[in-house]
């Protein structure tokens, strides 16, 4: 419990700081500038609209009395009202903006370092719903808590400062009542509506979870009869979020329903108090009507919480839910690279993975040293370890145990990550500052040149969320146009022509082969094509490096001749044993 309020401490701290504070309390000051003025311009008009019509009945009266200096006050509170209400949605929204897009921000840098990756491929819909609904609930802190309270309290205080003048104890018991009462409805508001408030965050991330394993899968659900189940556990869950909207539907009207009460009790007691007033003769019509209107106004401030009261206790679970990255986000995003001595690419020793929530290590103790400029492929069977071992060198996995030293490295993984943007942009995630030429002429190397000049827009071609528009050849030439343009002299390749037909295979092959002077390459791979031009052949079975073979020896071509051209089988782990 303590480690949680400190962490909720921290990130509100944390969320303070990603604003300029003039930013905050400016917003705060409008916003409170904003009720006030409408409380006084009500109060005034009142006011102005009694003195008014008692000065008529008395000509000698309505002579002397001054109209211009109170109608004058009316405008400049109606004006100055209206600027500040445009002025505090101006800085607060600013303010909030501000801080949701470097939360957003600090959330992508904790999910950077090594490791994270797998996470977000394990549950990508609860880390979507981080960086979504769980970042838009924290604009409720500000916007909806924050602001209001302070407005309310500002309200509070004007309307026990006017009736103070009038009496010390009417303004007094007035200010002390909407406090109590405001806040009290607030509080309880708050407190009821956080358990189905809770339910309704936990069925939205069902819903969307179903709702993507729905789309993505309906094939398989089809082909397993699972289709209709999986249709009514989403509409199940649609019902529960329904469910939960009613809840807090019905709580907020009571609540409104209670701060309307509390309005019109306090407009009952108020009434009471100026009537005994006037009647004492310490009180006149018009500031009898000044004193009504001002507590009139006095309780809709405090109304405004209603929103937020409904929505703190989703706040507070983003909050919670939070706080782990943004607090931690600063170390976690301190990742040093280690390269190894001049003329070596990669070196390993004793050097052991284990994937997170795993019992058992993914490698156990890998010795393994590749000079710069050579070739390697990497063998086994499915699950041996092998993209294990490309993400250990790659940084995307720290070791448990041993020593990792690797140049700075380019991963062509199995998976071609391509996003909804122009052909441009997608190339430049490799280099950033890449210029037409150098994106033509990684096009060039990949073959894909030819296909990109037939598009009406070229390299300003959108692409669909994943590459859609794109052929899956195409999109494998895709990235390799972009690891002919990253910078990094040490290219790591997973099954690069995993899923291609075999006449684009070989092309694709054949390019990479054209590239490679100069760098170093390690590829994982079942294929034959794929390893026949490696310098080394390092056989890998249960996490362990078993065969290291050289090319011009027996164990080399032994292990090549394994390797089927056609069905991409390796051979059973059994009969690597003897090397």
């Amino acid at each position: 419990m303590k480690a949680s309020r400190s962490s909720t401490r921290a990130m509100l701290v944390a969320l303070a700081a990603m604003a300029p504070r003039h930013l905050w309390l400016g917003g705060m000051a409008l916003a409170s500038l904003t009720v006030l003025m409408g409380m006084a311009l009500l109060g005034l008009s009142g006011w102005f609209i009694a003195a008014t019509a008692l000065a008529g009945l008395v000509p000698a009266t309505a002579l002397v009395f001054d109209v211009f200096m109170p109608s004058a006050g009316i405008r400049l509170l109606a004006l100055g009202r209206t600027g500040a209400r445009y002025g505090e949605r101006l800085v607060t929204h600013d303010a909030t903006l501000a801080v949701l897009a470097a939360l957003r921000e600090r959330l992508f840098r904790s999910w950077a370092p090594a490791g994270a990756a797998w996470q977000l491929r394990l549950r990508p819909a609860r880390w979507l719903q981080r960086l979504t609904s769980d970042v838009d609930a924290l604009d409720s802190l500000y916007l909806r808590l924050a602001v209001p309270l302070v407005s309310a309290c500002a309200a509070a205080l004007l309307a026990a400062v006017v009736l103070g003048a009038m009496h010390a104890g009417l303004g007094l018991l007035l200010g002390l009542w909407l406090l109590l009462a405001g806040m009290a409805i607030a509080a309880v508001l708050a407190l009821r509506a956080r358990r189905p408030a809770l339910r309704r965050v936990a069925a939205l991330e069902r819903l969307r979870t179903q709702a993507v394993d729905l789309v993505a899968g309906q094939t398989e659900l089809l082909m397993a009869g699972r289709l209709p189940a999986q249709c009514a556990r989403l509409a199940a869950t649609e019902r529960s979020v329904a469910q939960a909207d009613r809840q807090l539907n019905r709580l907020e009207a009571r609540a409104s329903m209670a701060f309307g009460m509390a309005s019109t009790l306090t407009l009952v007691g108020v009434l009471l108090a100026v009537g005994w007033l006037v009647e004492q003769g310490v009180l006149g019509a018009p500031g009898a009507a000044l004193a009504l209107l001002v507590a009139l106004a006095a309780m809709e401030p405090f109304a405004a919480l209603r929103r937020g009261a409904v929505e703190a206790g989703r706040t507070w679970l983003s909050v919670q839910r939070l706080a782990p990255q943004v607090v931690q986000a600063p170390a976690a995003i301190e990742i040093k690279v280690t390269e190894p001595p001049p003329g070596c690419a990669v070196r390993l020793q004793q050097a052991a993975a284990q994937h997170r929530g795993s019992p058992h290590r993914a490698l156990a103790a890998v010795d393994l040293q590749i000079p710069a400029g050579t070739q390697v492929a990497l063998i086994g069977a499915s699950g041996a370890g092998k993209s294990t071992l490309l993400s250990l060198i790659a940084g995307e996995l720290l070791a448990v145990h041993g020593q990792v030293l690797a140049q700075p490295c380019t991963w062509l993984t199995q998976r071609t990550e391509l996003f909804q943007d122009s052909l441009r942009d997608n190339l430049r995630l490799a280099q950033p500052g890449a210029s037409d030429v150098q994106l033509w002429q990684a096009l060039e190397g990949a073959g894909l040149a030819a296909d990109v000049r037939a598009l009406a827009e070229g390299l300003d071609t959108r692409l669909g969320e994943g590459g859609l528009g794109l052929s899956g050849g195409q999109a494998r030439r895709l990235a390799l146009a972009r690891l002919l343009l990253h910078p990094a002299a040490c290219w790591l390749l997973d099954e690069p022509t995993e899923g291609l037909d075999a006449a684009t295979a070989r092309d694709v092959l054949q390019r990479l082969r054209q590239q490679m002077h100069g760098h170093t390459v390690i590829v994982a791979t079942h294929w034959r094509r794929e390893a026949e031009t490696a310098d080394r052949l390092l056989w890998v079975e249960g996490g362990r490096l078993l065969a290291d073979a050289r090319r011009g020896t027996t164990d080399f071509d032994k292990l090549l001749g394994r390797l089927r051209e056609d069905a991409a089988v390796v051979a059973a782990p059994a009969t690597a044993k003897g090397f």
